[in-house]
């Protein structure tokens, strides 16, 4: 099941605020805790028992905990590869390597005998998840996630992202990115606080916006809030996202008859498999409203991308169906536009693939 999740950074935020961050989380269905060690330069004690009492908090809430490290913190914490058993004190289920080791290790690690999940960075697109398989590790300890990026113009590209991502796929592994919020008082792990994105488009996008496009390109798992403290809107505007599929917002048009008012919200969507280059089509509502009238009521000249379009029954058997335009076109004259695609999220008709399932709301 995909996950929605929160960072936390006990070093950085007092313990009311950070109970108060998960109670809300978790009331809006939130289920995974990213937890960051890098920054901690207190002593292996003081840590322990700061990470324990929130890691602790979480779990009672329902979260999984994933604690990220790098091998210097082993160093610092006095912590080897071989003896994970820190983490299982501090309540974490598993820790997440920023700077991995040989491969070797990495499987070794996934054997330990806590049951720990070894999560390992993604954003590489090199062969060390290759390398960790040829040492057959137990590949139900190992997960993977992808970075994020505090940086302006430091994150991630589409096209390396997918590439990056897929090559962790291949193996079935359960995969994770983040998504940043757009309030402006937020921080993270670093002193630069410019966002904190995985992939850079991301990074001035409303929130849910960039959790739907996640969504759409069905690469990721687990979608992540980076930064804290996102604002009750945000958490809001995900508490009740299908994560299995896309849901679009849609603006419709004043006097929207209630036949294409359903077929608009009723219906679970399908895009056809002999895709067009020129829009997405969902077939199934000509079908279920066969002999309906449909009549014309706002054809205008041009039907503009990210228009909604249910066509009237003066196009003979295609009466019924729903298309939603990836590019302006002429109008006949005989299809309706009922609505539109909020415009924050156009883009994301993009990556909606022959026989992916949407719906609109």
């Amino acid at each position: 099941m995909r996950k929605l999740g929160i960072s936390i950074y006990p070093e950085k935020s007092n313990q009311a605020d950070l109970f108060a961050y998960i109670d809300k989380a978790a009331e809006a269905g939130f289920t995974r805790v990213f937890s960051c060690l890098l920054s901690v330069e207190k002593d292996k004690e003081e840590v322990k028992e700061e990470f324990k009492l929130v890691n602790s908090y979480a779990k009672s809430k329902g979260f999984e905990v994933i604690v990220d490290v790098a091998p210097r913190i082993f160093e610092a914490l006095d912590i080897s590869y071989k003896e994970l058993g820190f983490f299982k004190e501090i309540q974490a289920d598993g820790l997440r390597l920023d700077v991995g080791f040989t491969g070797a290790e990495e499987a070794l690690m996934t054997y330990n005998p806590y049951d720990l999940s070894i999560e390992i960075n993604m954003s590489n697109n090199v062969h060390t998840i290759d390398t960790i398989m040829d040492y057959q590790p137990n590949v139900y300890n190992l997960i993977a996630c992808h970075n994020f990026y505090p940086h302006n113009y430091s994150g991630l590209g589409l096209d390396y992202f997918e590439k990056s991502t897929k090559r962790f796929k291949q193996y079935g592994l359960r995969t994770a990115a983040f998504v940043t919020s757009q309030n402006d008082s937020t921080f993270g792990p670093w002193p630069v606080t410019e966002g904190l994105p995985t992939l850079e488009m991301h990074r001035h996008l409303p929130l849910d916006v960039q959790v739907k496009h996640y969504l759409a390109m069905n690469l990721v798992d687990d979608i992540i809030i980076s930064n804290c403290y996102p604002t009750d809107a945000e958490l809001a505007s995900l508490s009740n996202l299908d994560l299995s599929l896309v849901t679009f917002d849609v603006e419709v048009v004043d006097g929207l008859p209630e036949t294409e008012r359903k077929i608009l919200f009723e219906e679970l969507h399908v895009n056809r498999g002999d895709q067009s280059e020129n829009i997405i089509r969902s077939t199934q509502s000509r079908v279920k409203y066969k002999g309906h009238h449909f009549e014309r009521f706002n054809t205008p000249d041009t039907i503009h991308r990210g228009d909604i379009v249910i066509e009237s029954s003066y196009y003979g058997h295609y009466a019924g169906e729903l298309q939603i335009a990836l590019n302006d076109m002429k109008n006949s004259g005989n299809s309706n536009v009922v609505g539109r695609i909020k415009e924050a999220e156009v883009f994301i008709l993009d990556e909606i693939k022959p026989w992916q399932k949407f719906r609109l709301k």
